[in-house]
């Protein structure tokens, strides 16, 4: 499985998508290897557009690509946008993978989602489970555009010999999460309403869903840490999946990070909202093959969120 080696010390990297909570975590575990960070802002680049990216490459050159930029979304977003989370995505995808081959860059990594998975796959699921039958509804849009950039980097692979891989993360979480209500995903929500709650002195926490599908969550800096680990040493076609190893039911959730916040009052489910996936727990033996392993544990790294959204929450003093 391993290659012969893609050693980063030396090389013009460019993490697509730097402002994101996993590119902006990809660029801090990048600060630790002995390579030259690339990045560009949406106003100098927009990455739907191929004469654009094109352009760019070929004057800045990189020699490897992370892919991270994407558009993202929790439920909600995603029924309410469809259509953008389909043809932006898409053309974020095939745009930097075109450009890479064109320019010639040495290898390129697409970050996927653990969303591309059937909705009622075998637990724990491997990457085998691909395409072998009916997506979740409330983000299969989503996952379409991102099972289309894992076949891009596989088509890529097969006709013109690119060292092209793409990985699956599950759920993340962590410092420059998303907080807000309308399109963030289930963690930041919990954390942003139960911080909420208590300064209000609520009686209750409201939940969506029955609490009880179960979701695997991965601190963003663990991800960014096997990502830059597969860079260096993976080189198939096929997907890896990056998980923490264990999941948990939305409503235990909720009471890990009541507890966390401070929050003493009542959790209260509502059914009337959607669940999702009943579950979705990734089989990472193929990573865990390769030596790696993760190192936050979900408690310690909720913590580590809720500080982080404090400071984000505190008035600026002029």
């Amino acid at each position: 499985m391993p290659s012969e080696g893609f050693p980063l010390a030396g090389k013009r990297v460019w993490v697509a998508g730097h402002r994101g909570m996993v590119g902006s975590a990809l660029v801090r575990r990048l600060e630790r290897e002995a390579c030259t960070i690339l990045t560009a802002g949406r106003t100098e680049l927009d990455l739907r557009r191929q004469d654009a990216v094109e352009r760019w490459m070929m004057a800045h050159r990189p020699d490897a690509i992370f892919l991270a930029a994407a558009k993202v979304g929790g439920i909600l977003a995603n029924d309410r946008a469809p259509a953008d989370f389909l043809y932006d995505n898409l053309l974020i995808e095939a745009n930097v993978v075109e450009a890479a081959y064109r320019t010639g860059v040495g290898k390129l990594m697409l970050l996927g989602s653990s969303c591309i998975y059937p909705k009622s796959a075998d637990q724990p699921i491997s990457e085998d489970a691909l395409l072998t039958g009916p997506l979740e509804p409330t983000n299969q849009w989503y996952a379409i555009a991102k099972i289309a950039g894992i076949k891009l980097c596989q088509a890529y692979r097969r006709q013109h010999g690119c060292d092209f891989i793409s990985v699956m993360p599950a759920n993340l979480y962590g410092p420059g999460d998303n907080f807000d209500l309308e399109t963030s995903h289930v963690l930041p929500a919990l954390i942003r309403k139960a911080h909420a709650a208590k300064l209000s002195n609520a009686d209750t926490l409201e939940i969506w869903g029955s609490g009880t599908p179960r979701r695997e969550f991965l601190h963003v800096d663990d991800l960014a840490d096997a990502c830059v680990h597969l860079m260096s040493i993976y080189s198939q076609d096929c997907p890896v999946n990056i998980g923490f190893g264990v999941d948990i039911p939305i409503l235990d959730l909720a009471r890990l990070v009541a507890e966390v916040v401070g929050f003493e009052g009542t959790l209260r489910c509502d059914p009337t909202k959607p669940d999702g996936t009943p579950r979705k727990l990734l089989d990472s033996r193929r990573l865990r093959a390769t030596g790696w392993q993760p190192r936050i544990g979900l408690r310690d790294g909720i913590a580590q969120v809720y500080a982080h959204y404090q400071q984000q929450m505190q008035p600026c003093v002029s």
